[in-house]
């Protein structure tokens, strides 16, 4: 038998197998039918001695060492292959047993090989990397990875004590290399053992891995992801409304890491840690989604996950693959979309990542120029080499598919899309035609959206552009690259710059914040103030704006609203939200302990009423994409820092007026051009008391009067607060039945008011001079309040400079009689009494009161403010005109003449 045995022995082949250089193993090791009984050979590096043990009959057959280094081999009687293991000792005596992993066929169909090499295998993930199977019954490991240009690949791990002579992989046309090791379980760790050309041997890790060791390890590790139960089937049926492009959205950018750090000295909380705080903690914001920064696995913490070496393999820092799940299950049923950031741009140089991987630039381009980020030390991937496409492609269906991603955010779009992005002259080399598009990555992107919409139309995807590039946007069947929405960066550094200019000068600057308008349809934009705005010295939000913390504080206020205000979506970066005043640091957790300061938690509790009112209110979201969901107003007040705009849907009792104040100044009366007559009432004030703003505002409903203003025929008169936003919503006017039951109610309160002043009622009947009497009056009050509304600024000047004058040097007088002739305290009294009574000369009275109290009795403070305050000046006139008596002129207001009467009465 040992004859028969000796001729069937290829030593070429193996010489192949002991010296590690064969890329088909399953040709020369594991069981095959001959004339002579069943052949089996196997290779057992520095074995002593190794049998067959068939399963059936349980009888064990020592084998045949053919080469010294390992290699036995044995004839069994038969001609159908047996269920059988394998047994070998080491140098040591030590006895294993385990299947042949030759015994096995691959796993790949010829028709995923094609797919692959064409870069349409859409789920290959599912065939490439490690993953738990059975195979005949037999439970284990399939290994596969593309590695065309290498000599050989071996599987290495912990169960093999790292030994690449073992487990050596076998080569299919497509380049892939593949294996199916039996007991091999999850939880193992492993890496890939490559021979390239000139003999090199090295280590890299499983581009496909489902998971990998916690830095600085970076060995992949071996999971099942078939066993983890989801439910958040409601969200997953409806969030194709939720975050459709009428829907409000509004995203919390978060870097897990650093969001919150565990007190009792863990480097980091674990995903199912931090789920549940997070979701509350967004809940009660009102944000309608989290964006995570990278979770995929990378090595360098302070690349913030931005240079991937595990593309399929979440971070082991926060936890496992099944920990993440919860998390994103988590945010589900709190009715929470996760967006993930992911980068398709490039990759870190890291020996045992994707960098050189078989020996060859596989991943990337040859020619530096080419396949080089100079900027960031990074690798560029080779978009025309259909697997690369294909890697990156299944990659993303995979975040969607497997862990239920509502949204992939792409970073550095732009550096994809142009090749001399970052570079200088002679660092790049030009397309076909001479320019400086990527067309390689052109078409990547637009494969990859087609790709991904098909398959997840109910999923966002966003591009971090930061040019003009056209069409980012657009539809694929119009030029367009297919995204759902890009980061306005313009509209990021132009507000941001604006904002850090103190309000003084921000007139100057006007064109920063009116220039977003240009182009706001350009495209279908998410306003983002992210990671990258507090990072690098540039300072939190809260550092950027001017003055004093109050006035910081106000300035975030009138920020955020104006964000909210503005179309389009939204995004802000985690900690700006309750004003976090130190620059984020990846290693450090936000401050939370700023959340004791009242003004901070005043910060935080306005996001949560701004997010209310966002979403309570479709026209500042439903037509974020279309010209007709704005309309100026007044977008060219640059001395005052004024924004005056409509928001709107197609319904227009749903408008919405925006007043934006980014000015330190309050102005009294200030008169709006409105769209429609009608109620204007205001719903949200930035600089409302509760939010720690100065209460400025309009509580009460403003009714527009046919006075021309801002090109429109209707115009309301309003109090702007400083440093600001302010909206208000619109009611029609009352019409038919409404109209006749106020105008009933008019007459019936102007009845009461005749019999309480003692004027006589009409008489039942009337002469006809009496009927003429009364029409000559109609037209005679006619007549003057057209007069009065044409001379209305005149007189109001006139009696502001006569008459309120006239009333405060005769206050002044009275009162520093009654001083001179009575105690202090009685004119106090008297002065007292005419600040509660709510008239607008109480103000007068105080001055004076203040000024002659001072000489009589310095320690004396002064007059306290009046506690009730009309809304506006020209109310409180008309709240404190007396009834109308023929009199003797005595060349004072009216005003003052009533002043001046209690006053002296009061005297007496």
């Amino acid at each position: 038998m040992e004859e028969k045995l000796y001729d069937y022995m290829d030593w070429a082949e193996i010489e192949a197998v002991v010296y590690s250089e064969e890329n088909h193993p399953r040709d020369i090791l594991g069981p095959r039918v001959t004339e002579d009984g069943i052949l089996i050979q196997a290779f057992f590096p520095g074995a002593t001695r190794a049998a067959v043990h068939t399963i059936r009959d349980g009888k064990q057959t020592e084998m045949v060492c053919e080469d010294e280094a390992g290699f036995f081999a044995v004839l069994l009687p038969g001609k159908k292959i047996p269920s059988y293991t394998l047994i070998y000792w080491d140098g040591d005596g030590n006895q294993m047993e385990h299947y042949d992993p030759y015994a096995y066929p691959m796993q790949f169909t010829e028709q995923e090989q094609k797919q692959f090499e064409n870069g349409i295998c859409y789920s290959i993930y599912e065939k490439l990397g490690a993953h738990p199977v059975k195979i005949d019954g037999i439970s284990g490991v399939y290994f596969a990875v593309w590695a065309p240009n290498a000599i050989r690949v071996s599987v290495v791990g912990n169960f093999n004590n790292w030994d690449g002579r073992a487990y050596q992989m076998n080569l299919l046309e497509s380049g892939i290399y593949e294996l199916f090791i039996p007991g091999v379980r999850a939880g193992d760790i492993y890496k890939y053992e490559i021979k390239a050309k000139g003999g090199l041997t090295y280590l890299k890790s499983d581009p496909y891995a489902n998971a990998a060791q916690l830095r600085p390890n970076n060995a992949s590790v071996v999971v099942d992801l078939g066993k983890y139960a989801w439910q958040d089937e409601n969200w997953m049926k409806k969030r194709g409304v939720t975050q459709g492009d009428k829907a409000p959205i509004s995203v919390y950018e978060v870097h897990l890491g650093s969001w919150k750090k565990p007190d009792d000295g863990r480097e980091f909380y674990n995903y199912r840690e931090i789920a549940p705080m997070l979701a509350s903690y967004v809940k009660e914001l009102g944000y309608t989604h989290v964006e995570l920064m990278p979770v995929m696995e990378h090595p360098l913490d302070e690349s913030w996950g931005y240079q991937v070496t595990g593309y399929y393999a979440p971070t082991a820092r926060y936890g496992t693959p099944d920990d993440f799940r919860y998390f994103m299950d988590t945010m589900h049923q709190n009715d929470i979309g996760v967006i993930l950031d992911w980068v398709p741009a490039h990759f870190p140089r890291d020996t045992f990542g994707l960098s050189a991987f078989d020996g060859t630039c596989l991943y990337e381009h040859f020619d530096p120029r080419q396949g080089s980020h100079p900027h960031w030390g990074t690798l560029i991937y080779n978009y025309g080499r259909p697997e690369v496409k294909n890697f990156l492609i299944a990659n993303a269906l995979f975040w969607a598919k497997e862990y239920h991603a509502d949204g992939i955010r792409m970073d550095a779009v732009a550096s994809m899309l142009y090749l001399d992005y970052g570079k200088q002259d002679g660092e790049w080399v030009a397309n076909i035609y001479g320019g400086n598009e990527n067309l390689e990555a052109i078409e990547f992107l637009k494969h990859l959206n087609s790709i991904f919409k098909k398959e997840f139309p109910d999923a966002l995807l966003i591009a971090e552009e930061s040019t003009a590039w056209p069409k980012v946007t657009g539809e694929l069947d119009d030029e367009g690259l297919g995204f759902d929405y890009k980061w306005n960066m313009g509209w990021m550094n132009d507000f941001t710059e604006y904002m850090k200019n103190d309000p003084v000068y921000r007139g100057a600057h006007h064109d920063q914040l009116t220039f977003s308008m240009v182009y706001a349809y350009s495209e279908k934009f998410m306003l983002s103030l992210s990671h990258d705005e507090v990072v690098h010295l540039k300072g939190s939000m809260y550092t950027k704006m001017p003055g004093t913390p109050e006035q910081k504080m106000a300035n975030l206020r009138l920020a955020y609203a104006y964000q909210m205000v503005h179309p389009g979506k939204k995004l802000l970066f985690m900690g700006q939200e309750f004003g976090q005043e130190k620059e984020w640091n990846e290693k450090q957790s936000l401050s939370w302990e700023l959340l004791e300061d009242k003004k901070h938690l005043q910060l935080k509790n306005y996001m949560a009423a701004l997010h209310a009112f966002y979403k309570a209110n479709p026209a500042l979201y439903q037509l974020d994409e279309k010209p007709e969901g704005f309309e100026w107003i007044n977008g060219m007040e640059w001395e005052k820092n004024l924004l005056i705009f409509l928001r709107r849907t197609r319904k227009k009792e749903d408008t919405l007026l925006v007043i934006c104040n980014f000015s330190n100044v309050e102005y009294d009366d200030f008169r709006i051009g409105v769209p429609y007559p009608g109620k204007y009432k205001e719903m949200f004030n930035s600089d409302a008391e509760s939010y720690g703003g100065t209460g400025v505002g309009n509580p009460r409903v403003k009714m527009s009067k046919k006075t021309e203003c801002d090109e429109r025929k209707n115009s309301i008169t309003v109090k702007l607060a400083p440093l600001s936003v302010q909206v208000f919503s619109y009611t029609k006017p009352e019409t038919g039945a409404a109209s006749n039951k106020s105008a009933k109610a008019k007459t019936a309160a102007k009845a009461a008011a005749e019999k309480k002043t003692g004027k006589k009622g009409k008489p039942a009947g009337k002469t006809e001079e009496a009927v003429k009497a009364v029409k000559a009056k109609k037209t005679t009050k006619t007549a003057q309040k057209a007069e009065k509304k044409v001379s209305e600024k005149t007189v109001k000047t006139a009696e502001k400079k006569q008459g309120t004058t006239t009333a405060t040097e005769k206050v002044e007088k009275a009162v520093k009689q009654a001083i001179d002739s009575k105690p202090v305290k009685t004119v106090e009294q008297t002065v007292d009494k005419l600040v509660k009574a709510g008239k607008s000369a109480a103000a007068e009275a105080a001055k004076a009161v203040e000024k002659y109290r001072a000489a009589a009795d310095p320690e004396k403070k002064p007059a306290t403010k009046p506690e009730t305050k009309p809304e506006t000046k020209s109310e409180a006139k008309s709240e404190a005109k007396p009834e109308t008596k023929t009199k003797k002129s005595t060349g004072m207001s009216e005003l003052g003449e009533e002043l001046q009467r209690k006053f002296e009465t009061e005297e007496r």
